[in-house]
């Protein structure tokens, strides 16, 4: 019990000695002359990677056959793609392999249908669109193009000087419009987006005797990074 004593009689004291501490701290301040701005820049850029899906469906009244369709389709057109790869340049990779019942309208399962899919993807258009052209086993599924991490990079570290040089100008014009000489800076914020990160552009499915072993036509778009700058300013 004597312990328990000591104990309140401690926590009281810190109590105190607190309540004491706070009532002699000075009174925060109200923030004065502070501007809060923002200023964004955007940069235009080329995309400059490709990616082409390249499909092939199947149908019949056994799983085990279907499936096996779909693999020896899938594996003869890996077979022709990797003959010119190159990492970076145009990379293959499988996408999806599906297989699914089909049923009746009695509810009963007559029937397997599945499907697969690889995707030709890289810098290098000429490549891969010849590649595309040469497989025989998959069609054409979609097209897609974005835009490579060392583009993004370089083009967001302009645009992130275009959005400083523009916050530091505002902030002068602020200042200067409030009747002040100057400002200081108070904290800042910097975030960027990819206004554009993958422009698909779909192409109808061709069968293969129409496509031959020509190239497919592609044309790539545009992305605009964006950087935003934003923050508070000390007038002066």
């Amino acid at each position: 019990m004597k312990k328990a004593h000591q104990l309140f009689a401690v926590c009281a004291l810190l109590a105190a000695s607190t309540g004491v501490f706070a009532q002699n701290q000075p009174p925060v301040a109200p923030l004065q002359n502070v501007a809060q701005l923002s200023a964004s820049a955007a940069v235009e850029v080329q995309q400059d990677l490709l990616s082409i899906a390249m499909t092939t469906t199947r149908d019949g009244s056994d799983a085990a056959t279907v499936q096996n369709q779909l693999k020896a389709a899938l594996e003869a057109a890996l077979a022709e793609a990797r003959k010119t790869a190159q990492p970076g340049q145009m990379d293959v990779r499988t996408g999806n392999f599906s297989l699914y019942p089909r049923y009746g309208k009695d509810g009963k399962i007559n029937g397997w249908q599945g499907s697969t899919e690889m995707v030709l993807e890289g810098r290098d258009f000429a490549r891969i669109t010849a590649a595309a052209g040469k497989v025989q086993t998959l069609s054409l599924g979609n097209v897609g193009f974005a835009l490579s991490r060392e583009a993004r990079a370089r083009v967001e570290g302009d645009a992130q000087a275009q959005a400083i040089e523009g916050f530091k100008a505002k902030a002068s014009e602020i200042a200067r419009g409030f009747g002040f000489s100057g400002y200081t800076l108070r904290e800042v914020a910097i975030n960027a987006n990819d206004q554009g990160p993958i422009r698909p552009r779909m192409m109808a499915m061709e069968a293969k005797s129409a496509m031959s072993d020509s190239a497919i036509p592609v044309e790539a778009g545009k992305s605009t990074v964006m950087v935003n700058v934003s923050g508070s300013v000390q007038m002066k």
